[in-house]
């Protein structure tokens, strides 16, 4: 991994009496070792990568302390880590992303669930759910009610967060219960500061080994029949010491209002957004003191029956601010109200709206209406009037600006990086449809998705990370034409491998498989896989600049030893040998898996090498050549091929120079890398010839200047001179 984190290390190493200023995922973690956890499982993943990164890179410390840390290959290989806890006083924590994590791990987490725990189980999850979102729009709660699992939602605020950390491994240990503590990606990065504590080593640990393993305890297993008493356990023992345990530690927080006949039930995730409502319409100070009074449910589930009816009991009306659907957090709260004979009337989901994130806007309409109904005078207070006129002015300027508009804007869908190196194959696809005919392609889970959006508008699914293979079964038995299946090296390992190449091996399936080798899983934040060449490699090699993916061949004997016979590795950044390779996979008379591995270093992970290494070149006065390419705006025919073909977002347009022509010509912008891809879909494609390579040489040699002067005074002697009128 190229990104370093020894500032947020030694923020780790905070004790006593200091104070630890950053974000929220960081916080977390050093909640974690202040907790005495004993070993840190996960797998990488917006918005909580970072707690694993760091960790992993903090191995010498984590060594110290004796706190086992592993990156895990997938989340149900994480989630199956804590059943170190199922046995032994081990406190043990865990980290994905969900929804998708979470889906990944459900199966290890039912198996965990059933049997409880007797060390504090902890799993970190990033909720990432809302606008900012990359991952199907469902929540962590459904995984909590169905298996039994604590649900921490912590108050984005850095000293809770931290508190619930340390509370929820208790909280577990109290209840036998996995807890899980979910993360949105703004909690992840608030910033804020809390007063550090010692770090605390767990008494057993890597240092501090087992001599025996525990006895043989068969009611500690996930099968029946022991599950018909784990069930009664759940609902007869663990909820209710659960229960006991949030409110003897007030971990839902009261907060008192002058407004008593009314009330909000707000998850804790939620509280920052919701003051900051309260506070257009005025209910709500600088301080974040609430008008209403609110009930912070950092504990989203389960709910205390006795606290909900203490809360509701005899107000006027409560509103429950719930993200997403379905409402199960105000399902749960009118159930208890009913068996408890409360008759408070209940509202959220009439007054908010149903799905998608609650943004400021979207929670200052509800709280307008929810005033509107229940609090003096609501009409002629001033801030919920001027809130009531500022929802409209809202309204009516983005109605406005619609109406302004000729045509409605046109979309900007996110796109590969600058020199990515899948790019180029994306271009090598639309070539060869144009020969073969339109393929069904079975996209996949990561950065190669980017090849769903225009300019290449490819991938009819995406079904999972390292699903793409296996999601095509269904349908190349009813496909004249054969299917393409398209992952990356993270999904191969994560998923792929077993799912897709297995099954398609076993059941003798006709099939293209295109494995995208750039040596990292890339969309995660680039972190390292078992095919990432390592550290060793990288500082022998010989030209930095060289792509360094070819170095380790792992996935290849891989394939081979489990029997793949149609294999080609192929540089993704050779189109047209691309283009010919992908026809003949689809043409060639071979009945069976053909798997085509694009290889290209990660553009990202190169240049964080590359440019340091560039830069200690200049600072040694050292000759360094640095490739760009553009386009010769005298030959553009403004036909824009180029474009279509390639979406490089250094590849653009200008205003043609020449006033006797219409169409803007392409040029190619700064930031270009220079791998060339251009040129190559130009040569691949023939398209016009207008695009040119260039050479920057910075610190030439001394004949090098001479031959440049040389050059340019014979062009301008060559240039026909000026006529003036």
């Amino acid at each position: 991994m190229e990104v370093s984190f020894s500032q947020e290390i030694e923020s780790l190493r905070l004790g006593q009496g200091q104070t630890f200023h950053g974000e929220g995922i960081l916080a977390i973690t050093k909640a974690l070792l202040q907790s005495g956890v004993a070993y840190v499982g996960g797998y990488q993943g917006a918005p909580v990568s970072h707690l694993l990164d760091v960790m992993v890179q903090a191995e010498p410390y984590m060594n110290e302390l004796g706190v086992h840390v592993e990156a895990c290959s997938n989340e149900a290989s994480a989630a199956a880590m804590l059943g170190a806890s199922i046995h032994y006083p081990l406190r043990g924590a865990v980290t994905w992303k969900s929804i998708v994590g979470t889906n990944v791990a459900a199966d290890a987490l039912s198996n965990l669930s059933s049997p409880g725990v007797k060390g504090g189980a902890l799993i970190v999850v990033g909720e990432d759910y809302g606008e900012g979102a990359s991952v199907i729009q469902e929540r962590t709660h459904a995984y909590a009610l169905k298996s039994g699992m604590c649900l921490l939602d912590p108050r984005p605020d850095l000293p809770v967060m931290v508190h619930m950390v340390e509370q929820g491994f208790r909280l577990s240990e109290a209840s036998n219960m996995p807890c899980i503590l979910e993360l949105r990606i703004r909690a992840c990065h608030v910033r804020g500061s809390f007063e550090a504590k010692d770090n605390v080593a767990p008494p057993i640990s890597t240092r501090a080994l087992m001599a025996q393993p525990a006895g043989f305890d068969y009611m500690k297993l996930a099968h029946p029949p022991v599950t018909f008493r784990h069930e009664k356990l759940k609902g007869e023992e663990r909820i209710p010491a659960a229960r006991r345990f949030i409110v003897e530690n007030q971990l839902n927080e009261l907060m008192p209002g002058r407004f008593d006949d009314t009330g909000i039930i707000v998850q804790g995730g939620l509280y920052n957004a919701l003051i900051r409502a309260l506070q257009q319409l005025g209910l709500a100070n600088a301080f974040g003191e609430s008008d209403l009074p609110l009930l912070v449910l950092n504990v989203a589930w389960p709910v205390v029956p006795e606290q909900i009816a203490g809360f509701c009991q005899g107000k006027r009306g409560v509103l429950v601010v719930e993200e997403g659907q379905p409402e199960y957090i105000e399902q749960e709260i009118a159930t208890h109200l009913r068996r408890l004979g409360i008759a408070t009337p209940l509202h959220g989901k009439d007054m908010l709206a149903m799905a998608g994130e609650y943004s400021v806007e979207v929670l200052a309409g509800g709280l307008a209406a929810f005033a509107a109904r229940y609090l003096p005078d609501a009409g002629t207070r001033e801030g919920v009037t001027a809130t009531q006129a500022w929802l409209a002015g809202n309204r009516e300027r983005r109605e406005a600006a619609t109406r302004q508009l000729p045509a409605p804007l046109p979309a900007r869908p996110p796109s590969f990086c600058i020199g990515c190196p899948e790019r180029p194959v994306f271009s090598a696809l639309k070539l060869v449809q144009q020969e073969i005919g339109q393929v069904h392609v079975a996209a996949d889970i990561g950065c190669h998705a980017f090849g769903t959006f225009e300019p290449f508008s490819q991938g009819h699914s995406i079904l999972g990370y390292g699903m793409s293979l296996a999601s095509r079964a269904g349908v190349s038995p009813m496909m004249a034409q054969r299917t393409l299946s398209i992952m990356g090296d993270g999904g191969f390992w994560h998923n792929g491998l077993l799912t897709g190449v297995q099954s398609e091996l076993f059941n003798g399936d006709d099939a293209v498989l295109m494995i995208f080798k750039n040596g990292y899983t890339s969309a995660t934040g680039t972190q390292d896989i078992i095919s990432t060449p390592d550290d060793e490699v990288k500082e022998r090699a010989e030209d930095k600049q060289q792509s360094l993916v070819h170095k380790n061949d792992t996935i290849e004997s891989t394939l081979r030893g489990l029997g793949v016979q149609w294999l080609r590795t192929v540089h993704t950044y050779e189109v047209e040998t691309m283009r010919r390779t992908v026809k003949e996979a689809f043409t060639t008379d071979f009945a069976g898996l053909k798997v085509i591995i694009a290889e290209g270093e990660c553009q990202l992970e190169r240049q964080r090498r590359v440019k340091p290494w560039i830069a200690s070149l200049l600072r040694k006065g050292e000759r360094v050549v640095r490739v760009k390419y553009g386009v010769d705006e005298d030959v553009c025919n403004g036909d824009h091929a180029c474009i279509r073909l390639s979406g490089c977002p250094t590849l653009t347009l200008k205003d043609n120079p020449d006033p006797l022509k219409v169409d803007p010509v392409a040029v190619v912008i700064d930031g270009c890398v220079g791998c060339g891809l251009c040129g190559a879909n130009a040569h691949a494609a023939t398209l016009c010839p207008s695009f040119y390579r260039a050479e920057v040489v910075q610190n030439p040699k001394w004949h090098e200047r001479l031959l440049a002067g040389l050059r340019a005074a014979l062009v301008n002697a060559l240039r026909p001179s000026e006529i003036h009128a």
